[in-house]
This record gives C-alpha cells, sequence and structure tokens, in this order.
C-alpha cells in the first residue's frame, strides 16, 4: 500500500515531522515532532505543533500514533502537546532505556528518573509491527547514530530519522555516545535491501551545496546510486574512515542539552521544582 504523506519542515531546526495516512481512512501517524525552543530565553513555543495540529484537524484525520525516530539532539519533541491535543500513542525504540541511563548520568538525574522507558506508551523493537487503520508499518532497528534509532517502513515509504540524508548530504554523525560508524553502515544496508522504489523519507535537511531548495524524499534505489558517503562504489572501509574522520570535525548540536533531557522524557520537562519551575541543567565540560 502507498501511504499518504505530508511534510512539515522547520527551518529553524531543519526537521521534517511527517503526517502518514492511512489512503483507506482517517488514520494518521505523526513521526518526529517539533516543540520550538529559544535557548537564550528559555521559553517554548508551539508554533510548529500547531500547524501540525491544525492540519490534522482541517483534514478530519485521526491520530493512532506519535512516533520517534529516535531521542533527537537537535530539537525537542512535541509529542506529549500533540498528544493533549489530537491523542495517539507515542513510541520510540526499546533502546531508548540505554539512552536514559546514559544522560540520567551525564545529568545527575537520581533515582526519581525512571531509566525504563515507561515515559513511552509503546517500545518497538526489530521486527514489531503496528497499524495505521489497516496500513501495516514494520519497525526496523537501525543503530548508528544513536542505540535507539528506528527506521519504520509503512507500505512502500521508510522513515529513517537520522541514518540517512539525501544523496547529495550523505548521512548523519555517529561520535554521540553509543554511536557507530560501523554499526551504521550495517543498519544502512538493510535500508537498502528494501526494494529500490521505496520512498525515503529523512529526518532533516541542511540543503547541501549546490541545491537551491530543501527536499527530504528520495528513493531507496537513488540512495543506492548516489548517495555521496554510502552510494554505489562506496566500501564499509571507507565509510567507517570518512565518517569517523568528519565527525572529528563537528560541533555539537545547538539544542542538544536541552533536547535530551526533554526528549529521553518522551518530550516532558524535568519535573517542577518547589517553586512550579522547570530547569534544565547545563553540564560543564561534561559533554
Amino acid at each position: 500500500m502507498k501511504p499518504e504523506v505530508f511534510a512539515f519542515f522547520d527551518e529553524d531546526t531543519f526537521t521534517v515531522t511527517y503526517v502518514v495516512r492511512d489512503p483507506s481512512s482517517s488514520k494518521v501517524a505523526i513521526v518526529d515532532s517539533v516543540l520550538d525552543f529559544d535557548y537564550a530565553s528559555g521559553r517554548t513555543d508551539t508554533r510548529s505543533a500547531d500547524a501540525v495540529i491544525d492540519f490534522v484537524r482541517e483534514k478530519g484525520f485521526e491520530v493512532e500514533w506519535l512516533l520517534e525516530t529516535h531521542v533527537h539532539a537537535d530539537h525537542l519533541s512535541a509529542a506529549p502537546y500533540i498528544q493533549e491535543k489530537l491523542g495517539g500513542k507515542i513510541a520510540i525504540g526499546e533502546n531508548i532505556r540505554i539512552i536514559q541511563d546514559t544522560f540520567g548520568k551525564v545529568f545527575n538525574e537520581g533515582t526519581e528518573f525512571q531509566r525504563d522507558g515507561s515515559q513511552f506508551d509503546a517500545l518497538f523493537k526489530e521486527g514489531d509491527s503496528f497499524h495505521i487503520g489497516q496500513l501495516r508499518g514494520d519497525v526496523m532497528h537501525t543503530p548508528g547514530h544513536t542505540p535507539a534509532c528506528l527506521t519504520y517502513v509503512v507500505g512502500d515509504a521508510a522513515f529513517v530519522g537520522d541514518t540517512l540524508f539525501m544523496p547529495d548530504f550523505g548521512t548523519a554523525r555517529c561520535d554521540f555516545p553509543g554511536g557507530s560508524a560501523d554499526t551504521m553502515w550495517d543498519s544502512i544496508q538493510k535500508i537498502m535491501a528494501l526494494p529500490d522504489e521505496t520512498r525515503i523519507f529523512v529526518g532533516h535537511d541542511y540543503k547541501a551545496e549546490g541545491r537551491d531548495d530543501y527536499a527530504w524524499e528520495t528513493t531507496v534505489g537513488e540512495q543506492k546510486r548516489l548517495n555521496k558517503h554510502v552510494g554505489e562504489g562506496k566500501s564499509k572501509e571507507d565509510f567507517v574512515s570518512a565518517r569517523t574522520a568528519r565527525d572529528s570535525q563537528l560541533a555539537m548540536p545547538r539544542l542538544i542539552i536541552p533536547s535530551l533531557q526533554v526528549n529521553m522524557r518522551a518530550g516532558q520537562m524535568p519535573p517542577p521544582e518547589d517553586n512550579g519551575v522547570s530547569y534544565l541543567k547545563v553540564p560543564v565540560d561534561k559533554l
């Protein structure tokens, strides 16, 4: 089956949120939503999420799933806000527990922070399936960028998160805790084994040099032929060497500190302190 896919691009974080519809019903899933956040002021804004909510309501769609491809380090998830407005279950990969354990220590969260993934409604693993109306989705565990990365294959569409970008931009970094260029290569081969006509929807686009417009849809066939990091003629050794060298030169994402603290909680802010205010920590010389 061929799901209808509607994309919402947030230029501030270069993130693409997807609304995925079962063509035989009004049922949808929302993939990788965005909560706007101004780090300087510490203020949140819901304009990006509200655009998705307004669209879903206007079309009369019914949300069944709020899918996270991984714990994002570059934007905050709006999943709980959208869930409050539209319903749906929040889902992520079961290896969220690894992320929670790792960053629970980094941010010194203490024993009150649960590291069992219980903040999410569903934890998926390799081979699991789910439904959007009558449309079946299959779960592929595709670690490398993080240990918890998933690809959601829904009909002829694959939502790959940060594993693959557009062919002219290549692949995502692998230098976060638990990341691995070696593992990412293997994960990408699983995606490349899908039929060539499978539509690939990427989690971000940074408008590669020489390209005028943002883009987020490609195909498995195009990725196999043209991806600058893993396409035709590239070996695993080539990729691991180039990816590792590239990652060593990259700065930390602008919103990594707030994003990790919020996203490992399924999009919730840390619990308010005794004055009723939530606070985000900055670990000095830790990341």
